[in-house]
């Protein structure tokens, strides 16, 4: 399967909780044109006409455009949302967990770097309740990689004296992935999650560990 063609199918796999069919089309359409031409220059028409229907036919299913942007965000940012908690929930060492929450969070980051890029740096286009309510789910994401830090810095197993400062150099640094990952690049999502989780490692002063064979 090519890369066209293998985006295509985790994208309909990413908003297949989205119904009806109408409404994931424009789902899918509006993250393509909000990450090609930003959330302001986009507007409803194009949004439509990338989806095969026509700009009344838009409103059906959702009133506004940051209505669309607030669906897309609130599904992205759950599922980075459960990320994040079954790492930090899984047995294992701090090391392991740490490990496996960079991993997981920057391998999505990669191979779902078209919608990640539109809800990581289209927040400010959403309405305050709108933004009050991602903002919330970003929180716990930050709580649950702090913990995982914080747990690691109390055992002696990392070396850190700002955990919260870590944990905001840790999230950036996977989010930041979004913005430069292409499918056309020389490293899959894969590779840059396992890239990314060693580096972390060495951020916070732990050993490596031998690598696990996960791609999820």
């Amino acid at each position: 399967m090519g890369a066209a063609a293998q985006q295509a199918a985790e994208e309909n796999e990413e908003w297949a909780g989205v119904t009806p069919d109408a409404a994931r089309r424009l789902v899918s359409a509006a993250v393509e044109a909000f990450a090609e031409r930003g959330y302001h220059a986009t507007t409803t028409r194009d949004i439509a006409g990338r989806a095969g229907m026509s700009p009344a036919a838009l409103y059906i299913h959702y009133k506004t455009k940051e209505e669309l942007l607030y669906r897309i965000s609130g599904i992205g940012h759950e599922k980075a949302l459960r990320i994040m908690g079954a790492a930090a929930e899984a047995p294992g060492s701090a090391p392991e967990r740490l490990r496996d929450a960079v991993r997981t969070f920057a391998r999505w980051h990669a191979e779902h770097h078209t919608t990640a890029r539109v809800i990581q740096y289209e927040l400010q286009a959403l309405s305050p309740e709108h933004y009050a309510e991602i903002a919330g789910l970003r929180r716990q994401t930050d709580r649950l990689l702090r913990q995982i830090i914080q747990d690691g810095a109390d055992s002696g197993a990392f070396r850190v004296d700002d955990v919260p400062g870590t944990t905001l150099a840790v999230l950036s640094l996977c989010v930041d992935v979004a913005r430069w990952f292409s499918a056309d690049g020389s490293r899959t999502p894969d590779e840059v999650g396992a890239l990314y989780a060693d580096l972390v490692l060495r951020m916070v002063g732990a050993p490596p560990l031998p690598a696990t064979g996960k791609s999820g």
